[in-house]
């Protein structure tokens, strides 16, 4: 079995949205911009060139995203691609790929963060979790004691859209 992990990091380019599952389970997403500079090897000048990604996560993550991560916000996200599909009301298929995230936080390299604890939650919607961290300012956080598999929506089938 072939692992699909993926690490990126990069800027917030859209708000989180939270949003909830009709049985109440948390999901957010937002938008990541992943920048790549190189240096041309025949003119020698610098070149850039930018990827964009939607990033979705679950329970008690989506949350702590959704009170601590903003726009312009440098995050550091560790999950799985996954590709889903759908069908337009035209009859035309889609899909499209985006990070599940298992690990969201804030990057450290030219900004501070401060980190607050979340009280302990035992079960119930929102995925439990113990040990949750959030930042208040500039990144989510979300770790988890317990969990069987990280960041996974406990109502297995349900979109939340």
């Amino acid at each position: 079995m072939a692992d699909n992990n993926v690490n990126v990091v990069g800027n917030v380019t859209r708000d989180p949205e939270l949003r909830y599952t009709p049985s109440g389970q948390a999901v957010a997403t937002f938008g990541l911009a992943v920048n790549r500079r190189w240096q041309n090897r025949q003119n020698q000048e610098w070149e850039e060139q930018t990827s964009f990604f939607d990033v979705k996560c679950w329970a008690q993550m989506a949350e702590n995203v959704g009170e601590s991560v903003q726009r312009g916000s440098r995050v550091m996200v560790v999950g799985r691609l996954e590709q889903r599909s759908w069908e337009t009301d035209n009859g035309e298929k889609r899909s499209k790929v985006e990070i599940v995230a298992d690990e969201i936080g804030p990057s450290l390299r030219w900004a501070t963060a401060s980190i607050t604890k979340n009280e302990r939650r035992e079960g119930g919607a929102g995925g439990g979790g113990g040990g949750d961290y959030s930042s208040a300012r500039s990144g989510g956080g979300g770790g988890g004691a317990s969990r069987p598999a990280p960041n996974e929506p406990t109502d297995f089938g349900e979109e939340p859209f």
